[in-house]
């Protein structure tokens, strides 16, 4: 479902992560803008695609 280097988000909402792993059911994933910080291993089931929407970063 996952890949390595996939950018996904939590469906509950958070910041956005990169995948350094991907198993079966699970992903361990890092912040994007944290690369060497803390990983979080999340179900596949608990996270999607990531993506911009809307006016995102428009002024």
């Amino acid at each position: 479902m996952f890949a390595p280097g996939d950018l996904v988000q939590p469906k509950m909402g958070g910041p956005k992560l990169k995948v350094i792993e991907a198993h079966e059911d699970s992903i361990v994933a890092v912040q994007a803008s944290d690369e060497h910080g803390k990983q979080y291993t999340l179900k596949n089931d608990d996270v999607a695609p990531y993506r911009e929407e809307g006016d995102f970063g428009v002024c």
